[in-house]
Parts: C-alpha cells; sequence; structure tokens
C-alpha cells in the first residue's frame, strides 16, 4: 500500500458516487487530498458569470459535508492550475494526482501539467466522467467529427452501452492542509443580494441532484411528450446538476433504464436523445474549442450584425420587449437562473435575427444569468439557432414568439406567471415588428450566401 498521499483534482465533478477520480485514490490507498481549485488565470480560463458562482458556493459547501461523512477534508485553494498543483503536491508529499477529464481549452493545461508531474516520477491519470462516450471515440467513416446531429446519436447508440455508474466510497482517509475558506471567495451576492428566487429554485449539491432527478423521473418523464409546453412542469432541470457534475450522465443513464412506470417508457428514447445533444455540443467543444467566441460556420464572419441600441438591448435582458413570450423567458431567468428550453431557442432568435444583434452578446449574458452556463451547451445553442453552428437551424427559420405562444402556451399559463401586467398600460409597446425584421433578417443571411459563392 503506498506510504505517499493522493491528489483528487475535483473540477466539474462536484461529487462523491460515480467519480473515478475519487474511487482510483482511495482503491490506491493512503491518505487523500480532495483538492478544488478556483482557477480563473490559466490559459483558457472562463471566469464564471453570477448565477453559477452563487451556485457554486453552495454545491462546494454541500461537497465538503459529504466528504466530511466520509472521513475526508475538501480544500479550496485559487489560482494558476500550473501553479497551485505542484505546490500542493510539494507541500503534501503527495505520489499521485487524479482528476477527471475535461474537453474545452483548458485540457491543454491539463496536458501540459500530466508531463510536468510525471516526469518529476508522479502517477498522474485522467479519467472520463462527465461524457457518456469520449467525444474522440465517436467518429465518422472518415475519422472526421458528426456535424449532424442524428447521425452522431445514432453512433453513440450503435456502440457499447456506457459504463455503470461506480459507488461511492463509504470511507476516505483524508488528508488535512492549509484550505482558503470558502466565505472568502465571495461568491455569493451580497449588495444587491439577488438570489433570492435562485434559493427558492434550486438546492446545490450531490444530495439536491439525486432528489431532483427522482422527481423527474415520477412527475416529469411520464409528462416529456409535453416538454415543449412552459406553462407545465414537463423538462427535468438537471442541466445545472450536470454542469457542475454533482450528477453523472451514467447516473442518468443507468436510472433511466431501470423501473419506470409505462408513460415515462415511452418517453424515455426522446429524453435520452436530450442527452444525446449535451454530448453533441461536447464533441462541437472538444474540436472546436473557441465556440465561445469564433463561428463554427466561419462563412458566417461575414454576417452583418448591428451594433446594439443599448436601450433595446437592455429591454431584451430584463424581459420588456412587449413580447409576452419572450419577456416570460427572460424574466424566468432574471428571477431563477433557468429558462425553459423551448423559450431559450424563441428568446434567441429575436436577439440574434429579428433585432440582428451578434449571437456572442446573448449567450455572454446566459453565461451570467443561467445556473447551467455550460461551457460546450451554452455556446453550441446559441450558433444552432443564429445559424452558425454545427447542425444549425436553418437561417430562414425565424420563430415567430407570437405564434409560438399560441401553440405551447395557449391558456397563457406561463406568460400570466411571468408577465402579470399583460393587458394593461404598465405593459410595454413591442420594440421590433416581427414580420418587418424578418424580412430584414433574410436578407442580411443574403450577405452570409454571397460571401461563401464568392
Amino acid at each position: 500500500m503506498p506510504s505517499t498521499p493522493s491528489i483528487v483534482w475535483l473540477r466539474d465533478d462536484l461529487r462523491v458516487a460515480d467519480n473515478p477520480a475519487l474511487s482510483a485514490a482511495v482503491d490506491r490507498g493512503g491518505p487523500v487530498v480532495v483538492l478544488y481549485l478556483l482557477d480563473e488565470e490559466s490559459p483558457g480560463a472562463r471566469p464564471l458569470g453570477g448565477a453559477s458562482r452563487w451556485w457554486l458556493h453552495g454545491s462546494l459547501a454541500a461537497l465538503a459535508a459529504e466528504l466530511a461523512d466520509r472521513g475526508a477534508h475538501l480544500t479550496l485553494r485559487r489560482g494558476a492550475a500550473g501553479t497551485v498543483i505542484p505546490q500542493l503536491v510539494a507541500e503534501s508529499g503527495a505520489g499521485a494526482v487524479y482528476w477527471n477529464r475535461r474537453y474545452g481549452a483548458l485540457r491543454e493545461v491539463d496536458a501540459e501539467l500530466k508531463s510536468r508531474l510525471r516526469a518529476d516520477g508522479l502517477d498522474v491519470q485522467s479519467f472520463g466522467a462527465s461524457l457518456l462516450f469520449e467525444p474522440w471515440t465517436i467518429t465518422t467513416g472518415a475519422g472526421d467529427p458528426y456535424k449532424v446531429f442524428t447521425p452522431f446519436w445514432r453512433a453513440c447508440l450503435a456502440g457499447d452501452d456506457p459504463r455503470a455508474p461506480l459507488q461511492p466510497p463509504e470511507r476516505i482517509e483524508g488528508l488535512a492542509v492549509a484550505s482558503d475558506d470558502l466565505d472568502t471567495w465571495a461568491l455569493l451576492p451580497t449588495r444587491p443580494d439577488w438570489a433570492a428566487g435562485l434559493r427558492a429554485a434550486w438546492t446545490p449539491g450531490e444530495q439536491g441532484a439525486h432528489a431532483r432527478l427522482e422527481h423527474f423521473v415520477e412527475h416529469g418523464l411520464p409528462l416529456y411528450h409535453r416538454r415543449d409546453e412552459p406553462g407545465i412542469e414537463a423538462t427535468s432541470r438537471l442541466s445545472p446538476h450536470l454542469r457542475f457534475g454533482e450528477l453523472s450522465p451514467h447516473q442518468v443513464w443507468a436510472r433511466l433504464r431501470g423501473p419506470l412506470a409505462p408513460a415515462a417508457i415511452a418517453n424515455r428514447p426522446k429524453f435520452l436523445s436530450e442527452i444525446g445533444w449535451r454530448e453533441f455540443s461536447y464533441s462541437i467543444l472538444f474540436h472546436q474549442p473557441s465556440i465561445a467566441t469564433e463561428n463554427v460556420r466561419r462563412d458566417f464572419d461575414a454576417f452583418p450584425w448591428q451594433a446594439p441600441d443599448p436601450a433595446v438591448l437592455e429591454a431584451w435582458r430584463r424581459g420588456m420587449t412587449g413580447i409576452p413570450l419572450v419577456d416570460a423567458g427572460m424574466r424566468q431567468l432574471w428571477t431563477s437562473g433557468w429558462m425553459h428550453n423551448r423559450v431559450r431557442m424563441i428568446v434567441a432568435s429575436l436577439l440574434t435575427k429579428n433585432l440582428l444583434i451578434d449571437w456572442r452578446v446573448g449567450e455572454a449574458w446566459f453565461w451570467d444569468t443561467l445556473v447551467d452556463a455550460d461551457e460546450a451547451s451554452n455556446a453550441a445553442s446559441w450558433q444552432w439557432v443564429a445559424g452558425s453552428g454545427a447542425d444549425a437551424a436553418p437561417y430562414f427559420r425565424v420563430f415567430n414568439p407570437v405564434l409560438q405562444a399560441e401553440r405551447f402556451d395557449p391558456d397563457q399559463a406561463y406568460v400570466r406567471q411571468w408577465v402579470p401586467e399583460l393587458g394593461t398600460g404598465a405593459y410595454p409597446r413591442p420594440i421590433v415588428d416581427l414580420a418587418a425584421s424578418r424580412t430584414a433578417a433574410l436578407a442580411a443571411y443574403e450577405v452570409v450566401k454571397a460571401a461563401k459563392q464568392a
């Protein structure tokens, strides 16, 4: 049994169960240092938005309690990984460092650090924990990444089933080392404290994640065929738990393969395909790490985005556009840190196609306000709506929010919940003519087509 400690470096995997890096450290034997590093300094690191910072605080507090119940400690450090990890190795005398893989630009940081530590004689291993299928394993017959979702997901399902989830270690021999105090990171809003709606809507942490999964299996999955109706609770709301890794996709997959009501079984394939869209987004990120800043379809570099009018942009952000379904969604986002997926597409379409505002402006707002702001899904979804992404919605598809409301919120249950002043003099007039702006959007797209043919 090794006498040197192991370091488990946690990132977007804030859980004890089904955590391959943690399990490997426990199996190795010896003391374990469980580290969360808040790294906003390494090349490629993107500082968290406000809603994600709120969630991270709650998730870390919950994780610390889970670890303490098993005899371990959560060590908190802040700084660049290339500096902090070697320092912690020296402090603890560690002989091994384990982590679970990530797939964006920061994987270059991981690769460089792995090489350095191995050169120093440490056992350094990384594991697959956040995806059902590693991105490099799902390719076309020519070995290229898929650009369209349906054949991508078909290829995923044609292979071996995802592995079974790992059980949590019952006991962890924890090693206490110097740690930051979570409160000193100032992740929670104070002046003003805008998080009351988030606190009412969410329970960050592993226990909250599993409670949410069970609630969905029992109540939401049987209604999942009505998932496009924002006024009913038919979606899972698992996205922030998956984003922070409080729940793994392997655990979701295994649970949905377990006992289900007949109505839930009928809806299972469609829900699992939505997990597939998350996998597809990460495949895009893996092959194009700059998707939050660069068009996937480079012909879209020629698109004539308009400089946003500050008043118009603020009306969109605050849910004061005068278009009820859009305003309901933006207010739901502002209040709860989350928005129904169908409505996300509608508000994004209004911004990018009716207002001709660059998708990156919307992506940045969602990054700051969503509790599930994910480096892959957020950018990939914005590009999908804008028409610049992989397997993008055709540019001529402009969501009409009035028709969408008539179809998916016919009794106005959703709109009335979030826009109570609708129909009164307090509600603003529309900031844009939907028909005229759709015509202008299609004309703007002709610039892209002309540039592509040139």
